[in-house]
């Protein structure tokens, strides 16, 4: 990563936590100011780490009911453990915006995300991609309405970064492109069940189209850089590992590990890779993507 100092002020305003933690991180990275260069690369490694469990908030509570409801939730009890998830999910979303961490124009556009994972996964279990095991009463199909969310907290960590790091970008490409790609991502999805599977091809597009693209975000008062490509590849490794933890507390399994769990395979890092591009082409629908700011 490359770095790019900059002091000029931010927007848009923060919440209060989120300006309690910027002031934080601050004290953190200026705490290093003695220290030589390779401890304090390692300390703003410390501080973008604490920055990303922020941004990831929602999702990683999502996770964390999963595996709760997972051990200790009871077996028998009146209201299923899937309609559990769903209603504590509508709570997370509830507190999140009540407290500033997401506004309703965010909220309105991960609501997108909550539409549109929800008909992918409608389609999906009904042609046995995989399937929910347990019953809930809040379903369309066989699908648990608490999918949904888990889509939606991909929006929510896109939306929440792109205000937590003051994300910039530069040679980004046109907006009719992306969502063009976008749209062929989707309807990928469903297509390849019946047609040609065209993921590599949509991927070697998504190299193409993003391929000068790279991605500013704010660590305290310094820019740092990387491709963007590379920032798309990096979630998907993380919702690829999420997922893991999700097959692991059963509340959702492939044909293959129907007699018993095993690692859900490498090769869905693809699948989640496109999916992040996706994601994030709906989020530049109401975070348009801004220039880098220039040195003073």
């Amino acid at each position: 990563m490359t770095e790019q100092s900059t002091s000029t002020a931010l927007e848009p305003a923060p919440s209060r936590a989120s300006a309690w933690l910027d002031a934080l991180t601050t004290r953190l990275l200026n705490a290093s100011g003695d220290r030589s260069r390779l401890a304090a690369g390692w300390h703003t490694f410390l501080v973008f780490g604490i920055k990303q469990a922020w941004v990831c908030l929602f999702g990683g509570l999502m996770v964390a009911l999963l595996i709760a409801t997972y051990l200790w939730y009871p077996a028998h009890a009146l209201l299923p453990r899937y309609d559990a998830l769903t209603l504590a999910a509508v709570l997370i979303q509830i507190i999140l915006v009540r407290l500033g961490l997401e506004t309703w124009d965010e909220v309105k556009v991960i609501l997108l995300f909550h539409i549109a994972g929800t008909g992918m996964e409608v389609f999906k279990t009904a042609v046995g991609s995989w399937i929910y095991p347990e019953f809930a009463y809040l379903r369309i199909g066989g699908v648990p309405l608490f999918t949904g969310f888990m889509y939606a907290s991909v929006g929510s960590y896109i939306t929440r970064s792109c205000r937590e790091f003051d994300l910039r970008f530069s040679h980004h490409p046109p907006l009719k492109v992306t969502l063009a790609l976008s749209a062929a991502i989707y309807g990928n999805f469903f297509l390849h069940h019946y047609w040609f599977d065209l993921r590599y091809l949509l991927m070697a597009c998504a190299a193409i189209a993003f391929r000068r693209c790279w991605v500013y975000f704010r660590i305290g008062t310094v820019y740092h850089r990387m491709p963007l490509l590379l920032g798309f590849f990096l979630i998907a490794v993380f919702i690829w590992l999420a997922e893991n933890l999700g097959t692991l507390s059963h509340a959702w399994l492939y044909p293959s590990q129907m007699q018993g769990w095993a690692m859900v395979s490498v090769g869905k890092l693809g699948s989640w890779f496109m999916l992040t591009i996706m994601s994030y082409v709906i989020v530049t629908l109401v975070s348009r993507p801004r220039l880098p700011l220039s040195p003073r």
